[in-house]
C-alpha cells in the first residue's frame, strides 16, 4: 500500500462535551485511565442523588457535581441522597460513595484515585479516604469555561490544522 499525502487544510468544528467528559480531555483531548475515573465518578454521584448531571439546575448550582461539591464543604453531603432512598439506604455506605464520587471528580487527574483504588474503596468498610481538593482548579479557569465544561454544553475550537493522509492500494 502507498501512502499518499492528502493537502493540510483548516477546519472549524464543534466538539460536544457530555457531562461524563474528563476536563482534560475536553480542554485538551487528552485521555488516560484517569479520565475513565472521572466518568466513573460522575455516574455514581448520578446514582446517589437520583439527578443527571447534564440536566441538574438549582439556583446555586448549574451541575450535580457543583452542587455535590458544595454540600461536601458545608458538610452537608447526605442533602445529596435521592429522598426516595433516604430511608432505606444504609447512610454509612451511601456517605462512602459521596466521598469515592468526590474523589474521582477532582479537576486534576493526578489527584484522582487509580479504578482499582476506587475498588479497592468500594469494597473495603474500614478504609480511610483522603479527602477531595476542589472540582475545578478556577484559577486555571474562567466561570464560563468550566460552566461549559461541567454542563456538558458545546466547546468550538477553531482554525485546527488537520493533516490527512489518504491510502491508495497497489
Amino acid at each position: 500500500m502507498w501512502m499518499k499525502p492528502v493537502k493540510e487544510f483548516r477546519t472549524h468544528f464543534s466538539i460536544f462535551c457530555s457531562g461524563y467528559m474528563s476536563p482534560e480531555y475536553a480542554m485538551e483531548g487528552s485521555f488516560s485511565v484517569k479520565s475513565d475515573v472521572y466518568s466513573f465518578g460522575v455516574l455514581l454521584l448520578e446514582i446517589i442523588s437520583g439527578q443527571r448531571n447534564t440536566s441538574y439546575r438549582s439556583l446555586e448550582c448549574t451541575n450535580l457535581i457543583k452542587h455535590a461539591w458544595n454540600l461536601w464543604k458545608d458538610g452537608k453531603p447526605e442533602e445529596l441522597i435521592d429522598p426516595s432512598i433516604l430511608d432505606s439506604c444504609n447512610m454509612k455506605e451511601a456517605l462512602q460513595c459521596i466521598h469515592i464520587g468526590m474523589l474521582c471528580v477532582q479537576f486534576s487527574a493526578v489527584h484522582r484515585p487509580t479504578m482499582s483504588s476506587v475498588v479497592y474503596m468500594l469494597e473495603s468498610e474500614s478504609t480511610s479516604l483522603p479527602l477531595p481538593t476542589q472540582i475545578g482548579d478556577i484559577s486555571s479557569l474562567n466561570s464560563a469555561e468550566m460552566d461549559l465544561i461541567m454542563e456538558g454544553r458545546e466547546i468550538t475550537v477553531s482554525s485546527t490544522d488537520v493533516t490527512v493522509t489518504e491510502v491508495i492500494g497497489r
